[in-house]
């Protein structure tokens, strides 16, 4: 039907005055969370820096016992119930590679912290081997949390690979200082982990590659240019990353391509086919159950991990949850991207919520 026109100022008008009472009484974006929507766009990008701004980038003093060094960090937007700080894996690799949390995380709400361990990417590198240990990274990222001023109400560690390993060991510690854990593509035994490289990977490689291996390997001939040869396309791109090879995403391949290959020599071994560094007995499933922190333990079906194993860690813990990404390898943030961020941001928010339900398959 055809409005009268004399009807039409009328109208408009009282449109226009609808539409002045809902902006008047819609929730402000001065914060960064509304009550009843959740994270605002505006408080999101809501600016923490004074002064000379530089992209939320911070280089944080670390106190060790070989001195005084700078570790860099990067706020990615701003939620005050929801930090999740990034340890990345190796040892030895950079934040480069969690570059895809930005097409994901953001639109959600949740803010991220891309952080470079020290001897990674733009943090100092120190040059001493004696540095690389476990225990001292452990150190290392509790001080990192203290300048970042994260704590109990909002810090979740998401670690991934080598990262999951220091994520779990630093909840061991220092768990009264979470919300949340997440251990993605990591088993929690060393061990375990060689075993299942040995027994399950390696059979499936064909019998005269995997032999070839071995005889590198036997005679320690690693910088031999045929060892990686013969991984990269027989284990790397079917337990690293699905994806071929020469179509690698290109933040992985920036981050691989700076890996600090003395802190990754000393703590893994010459390459992801097994363990032989300082690593090698490091197990931690007895201690599972001292968990009571919201947990969630991501694999792929092709990882270079377990995935049973990391169903198992769900169990464990006192709050766990499983997520096993189908066609997903050690890379799953890339090569099974939708499940991988559809099941983190559904723990994310159930943890927020304290809604996780133990036992939960995501």
């Amino acid at each position: 039907m055809k409005l009268p026109f004399a009807l039409r100022p009328a109208l408009l008008a009282l449109a226009a005055a609808t539409l002045l009472a809902a902006c008047q009484s819609a929730p402000t974006t001065d914060s960064p969370i509304d009550p009843a929507t959740g994270p605002t766009l505006t408080g999101y990008f809501q600016n923490p820096e004074t002064g000379v701004q530089d992209g939320n980038v911070r280089m944080i003093p670390i106190t060790t016992p070989k001195g005084t060094f700078k570790v860099w960090t990067k706020q990615f937007g701003n939620n005050p119930k929801i930090k999740v700080l990034l340890l990345n894996g190796g040892p030895g690799a950079t934040h480069e590679y969690f570059e895809c949390f930005e097409n994901f995380l953001p639109k959600e709400g949740i803010e991220f912290i891309y952080y470079d361990q020290l001897g990674c990417g733009n943090s100092d590198n120190p040059k001493d081997t004696s540095m690389w240990s476990l225990p001292r990274y452990v150190e290392e990222v509790e001080q990192v949390r203290q300048a970042l001023k994260l704590d109990k109400t909002n810090f979740y560690l998401l670690g991934h690979s080598w990262g999951g390993i220091l994520a779990a060991e630093y909840a061991f510690k220092y768990q009264q200082n979470m919300k949340g854990l997440i251990i993605s593509n990591m088993m929690m035994s060393i061990p375990d982990y060689g075993k299942y490289a040995d027994n399950v990977l390696a059979k499936q490689m064909k019998p005269e590659v995997l032999a070839e291996i071995r005889k590198l390997e036997a005679k320690k001939d690693f910088e031999n240019p045929r060892y990686m040869e013969l991984l990269l396309p027989n284990f790397y791109v079917e337990h690293i990353c699905r994806i071929p090879l020469d179509q690698w995403p290109e933040p992985v391949n920036r981050s691989f391509s700076k890996m600090n290959r003395s802190l990754y020599v000393t703590m893994q071994g010459p390459s992801e086919f097994g363990v032989s560094g300082k690593l090698l007995n490091w197990n931690r499933v007895p201690d599972l159950p001292k968990l009571t922190v919201p947990v969630l333990s991501i694999g792929g079906k092709y990882d270079t991990m377990d995935p049973e194993h990391m169903r198992m860690i769900a169990t464990k813990v006192q709050k766990g949850n499983s997520l096993i990404c189908p066609q997903g390898s050690h890379m799953s943030m890339y090569d099974d991207q939708q499940t991988y961020f559809t099941g983190l941001v559904k723990f994310l928010k159930a943890a927020d919520a304290g809604t996780v339900q133990p036992g939960a398959a995501l």
